[in-house]
């Protein structure tokens, strides 16, 4: 039961879809002025709202004694990218953790938000999954299946510079688009040839239901993740200042994390109600990194969304990911111990 509650969790609900604005351009998205410095002990008051996937962001902070903030923290929790930064750009939600792909139609709608802070990780836990028994045995044996995954997401990414790496039209497979507590259904039920996902989904599908990774993300995805804000939280100068400690603790961390997988694992299992088994696969796979939101990194998203505008998954209107982040915390982010 613990486990089905949290394949369901939802977090806040919203109706404005991002995507629906995806037509709508600008001559250029707006920056989010820097506000003057607050000191931590002035923020007694101060109230940030994270956006969470699968306790994922909690259980990091928890594990490394991190939780206790000088600011006050109100946790919702999403089962994707996507609907996070619906919020995030609703301002229902100051910051939160994405994976690579869902920043890319936030920018293509020209959201009111910056990727403020960004981890690395290797992308062996972004998978595609098939059952025990599944004659598919490649990738090329994708071609005319259905694959489950969440519009927007990383393994919606994934998926396509996967298919792309192996000379597969976007038209030779059929993608079907759900939320993983949707997708985890109909992929345990057989109604979907293959499963594209991420750990923990990854790790469960594995330990509850047998299923075999048919290629993973390395050599294809980049393996990075965001935390993103709203704009109006960044000049907020005490929200400014509070999400400056809040990434900087999650830079610590995750470091804490890559070194201490058992301990990480217990935490999540704890907030998730995952087994710890099913977790510690998890952890011991998601080792995430800080890294500084350089040239590289941006060049390596703009390719990503490339390959979303020529699969006429994104507009064709043309947009620079780099006109989206936002590199005020980088050192701190970077040099956190």
């Amino acid at each position: 039961m613990r486990r089905r509650r949290f394949l369901q969790t939802t977090g806040a609900a919203l109706s404005t879809v991002l995507l629906a604005s995806c037509g709508r351009t600008t001559s250029a998205p707006r920056r989010a002025s820097v506000p003057p410095p607050v000191p931590p002990d002035r923020l007694s008051g101060a109230v940030l709202r994270v956006g969470d996937q699968k306790g994922n962001q909690r259980s990091l902070l928890s594990a490394a004694n991190l939780l206790e903030t000088p600011y006050r923290v109100e946790w919702s929790t999403f089962t994707s990218g996507p609907p996070l930064l619906e919020a995030v750009a609703a301002g229902a939600v100051d910051v939160g953790g994405v994976g690579n792909t869902p920043p890319l139609f936030a920018a293509a709608a020209r959201a009111d938000l910056s990727i403020v802070s960004a981890a690395q990780q290797d992308p062996v836990s972004d998978a595609i999954l098939v059952l025990p028994g599944s004659p598919l045995r490649a990738v090329g044996d994708l071609r005319g299946k259905r694959i489950g995954v969440a519009k927007g997401s990383s393994a919606h990414g994934n998926v396509l510079n996967v298919l792309a790496a192996a000379g597969i039209p976007l038209d030779d497979v059929d993608l079907s688009f759900m939320q993983p507590a949707e997708a985890y259904s109909a992929f345990t039920q057989r109604r979907l040839d293959a499963w594209a996902v991420w750990d923990p989904y990854t790790a469960q599908a594995e330990l509850e239901r047998g299923a075999r990774v048919l290629v993973d993300g390395r050599g294809t995805a980049n393996g990075c993740s965001f935390e993103v804000a709203a704009h109006d939280s960044l000049e907020d100068a005490g929200q400014n200042a509070a999400i400056a400690d809040f990434v900087t603790r999650l830079a610590r961390a995750q470091r804490f994390n890559a070194a201490h997988p058992e301990q990480r694992s217990r935490a999540w299992s704890a907030e998730t109600g995952l087994p710890q088994e099913i977790t510690l696969r998890a952890a011991r796979r998601r080792h995430q990194l800080p890294i500084p939101l350089d040239d590289r990194l941006i060049a390596s998203e703009q390719q990503l969304a490339d390959a979303f505008v020529a699969a006429r998954v994104l507009p064709t209107t043309p947009f620079r990911f780099a006109d989206f982040v936002d590199r005020r915390y980088d050192h701190q982010v970077v040099s956190a111990r």
